[in-house]
């Protein structure tokens, strides 16, 4: 016969009250199959753990040994029946997000903070790449949820969007088109394009781009970088002009004008990312936090 939970916990009471009649009132139960478990818990053991008398109860040195770990081994139980229970509702675990670098000038921040203080059990991983590789850590599984700027549709992935942004175009000071507020594409033909990496994911390299083409031309990409703050540092230093998203105007510097698009039709969209059939609770709660704050933002 192998021990079980209740042999432990009949004993604990016992030894804690040394009386078999109060433990079992302790523990909601007759006396008769109470003093039947001790015996049985006895027989496995292969010794005496309590010595009875007709006036007394009390723990022989293999008890007093036994009592310590009886006890730890129903708080280690404890704890780990509360630790699924907290992964299950989602407030516990370790949670993969891959994120795009902009995504960190609008809404995530907010969301990471929130989710802190809301899920101090869950432990973020946090894993910032492109859209693409974003997309590839979902499918090979080394990323839970991710949060990306217009993505494409890719199968056995379900995107929410989060937030739509117009584009701005972002050119030198000294461009003329930088004396006022806003400009139209046109105004940009003359000159060569700062753009993310074509890698990063085809519809935001081109997003950007087809704004100019209803405008009539395709820009010449002169120059490609990794991060946003990258390129706004470029177009200060002279080496062409880009069109982003307009959460860039956070990065402006005095060299660098950003200027609204009225006319672009075309948005930027981030999204949130996971695998179709994700149950876990910590997935779901991650997407109720961003799509809350998104709408509180909104």
């Amino acid at each position: 016969m192998d021990v079980e939970l209740r042999h432990l916990r009949y004993f604990v009471a016992v030894a804690e009250e040394l009386h078999f009649g109060r433990a079992a009132q302790r523990l909601h139960m007759a006396q008769p199959p109470l003093s039947q478990a001790i015996r049985q818990l006895e027989e496995i053991v292969g010794h005496q753990l309590l010595t009875r008398s007709s006036r007394s109860v009390g723990l022989t040195p293999a008890g007093e040994a036994f009592l310590d770990r009886a006890r730890r081994t129903l708080r280690n139980v404890a704890r780990d029946v509360d630790e699924a229970r907290s992964i299950g509702r989602g407030e516990a675990g370790v949670l993969n997000v891959g994120y795009v670098g902009s995504v960190m000038l609008t809404l995530l921040p907010h969301v990471l903070r929130a989710h802190l203080e809301r899920y101090p059990g869950v432990q973020l991983r946090l894993h910032e790449s492109y859209t693409s590789r974003v997309v590839e850590g979902l499918l090979d599984g080394s990323v839970d949820v991710g949060v990306v700027r217009d993505s494409e549709p890719v199968a056995g992935l379900v995107a929410a969007p989060l937030l739509v942004e117009p584009f701005v175009a972002v050119v030198p000071a000294a461009h003329p088109a930088a004396a006022g507020d806003e400009t139209s594409a046109l105004a940009l033909r003359g000159d060569v394009f700062v753009s993310p990496i074509r890698g990063a994911g085809t519809r935001a390299y081109e997003k950007p781009l087809s704004i100019c083409e209803e405008q009539g031309f395709r820009p010449t990409v002169a120059h490609e970088a990794t991060h946003w703050l990258t390129i706004v540092r470029l177009v200060g230093a002279g080496l062409g002009v880009t069109i982003a998203p307009e959460c860039v105007r956070v990065l402006a510097t005095p060299e660098v004008r950003c200027l609204s698009l009225p006319e672009a039709r075309v948005r930027s969209e981030v999204s949130l990312v996971h695998r179709v059939g994700e149950t876990r609770s910590m997935v779901a709660t991650f997407e109720a936090l961003a799509t809350a704050t998104a709408r509180g933002q909104g």
